[in-house]
């Protein structure tokens, strides 16, 4: 009685191994957008809940901004009042402008007194004065010159303070950078979030993929760029998919159950990335039809 129960369950084993020769077992693998806020901070507001379909440059989520808004303001006063220093009407600009006239005159003055000191009318005395006053003329120009220019760089740094601060206020306002489905919430209103820290997880359609392994005689069927037919319980019919990525590498023992026989084989992991994933969920078991 022992053997015909034996007999019995080894052909029936072998039935289930060669049931669909033609047929590699699969499931649907996503790859989500995980959405997070730049700066640390408490969640605002929460725009969206799980099973929502957004649009790119809808607002997923706001964060708190308070704190961001005061240096905000702050960097913007001071890129005011740098603006107004480094002015072309300003006290600055109006030194440079004093001083540059102050030398032209004492350079005017300079070249009648040294005429009239070479032609012995004026003492050397007087000659060196003007030459002395000529001279500090030229340094107060160029200290008024360095003085502008810094006014000017200053203003320049401030000013580009003023537009990271502003950046970073309209960062806290997180938007979907493409089309899809909210797939997961990790954080709240009211809860604080880490810079980095995902608060939702976006899925778009396109990040769907079919992941699948197959032995080694069948990978020249299964070349990147060729669409192979696949199907899934409850899927509609005559679903294609186009392979991706073919692994290197063999592996073992794949992450899903195979038949006995296959589990003693050196598979290699394949994706392919179906043209309709209308329909299609995350850890969906597929049928991908062999070559």
């Amino acid at each position: 009685m022992r053997n015909i129960v034996f007999i019995s369950l080894a052909a029936f084993l072998a039935g289930c191994s060669e049931a669909s020769p033609d047929r590699l077992s699969g499931y649907v693998e996503a790859e989500m957008l995980y959405l997070a806020p730049q700066e640390a901070g408490v969640v605002d507001a929460l725009l969206v809940r799980e099973g929502d379909r957004v649009r790119a440059g809808d607002t997923l989520f706001r964060m708190r901004a308070n704190r961001i808004a005061y240096q905000a303001e702050q960097a913007e006063a001071a890129a005011s009042a740098a603006e107004k220093r480094a002015n072309d009407n300003g006290a600055l600009a109006k030194g440079v402008a004093e001083a540059a006239a102050n030398l032209d005159r004492l350079s005017s003055d300079f070249v009648r007194t040294e005429k009239l000191y070479l032609d012995g009318f004026v003492a050397k005395a007087r000659y060196d004065a003007d030459r002395a006053a000529l001279t500090a003329a030229e340094a107060r120009l160029e200290r008024a010159r360095a003085e502008r220019d810094a006014a000017e760089e200053d203003y320049q740094s401030v000013q580009a303070q003023a537009g990271f601060a502003k950046q970073r206020l309209d960062d806290l306002a997180v938007t979907a950078p493409e089309a899809g489905s909210i797939e997961r919430i990790y954080r709240r209103a009211g809860e604080i979030a880490a810079a980095g820290d995902p608060v939702v997880a976006l899925l778009p359609p396109d990040n769907l993929k079919l992941r699948f392994y197959a032995p080694e005689r069948m990978l020249a069927s299964f070349a990147p760029g060729k669409e192979i037919g696949f199907d899934c319980d409850g899927c509609a019919e005559g679903l294609k998919a186009r392979i991706t990525y073919v692994a290197a590498e063999p592996q073992f023992t794949p992450p899903v159950i195979y038949s006995l026989d296959e589990r003693e084989k050196l598979v290699f992991l394949i994706e392919a990335r179906p043209l309709n994933p209308e329909g299609l969920r995350t850890g969906l078991p597929v049928d991908v039809e062999a070559p």
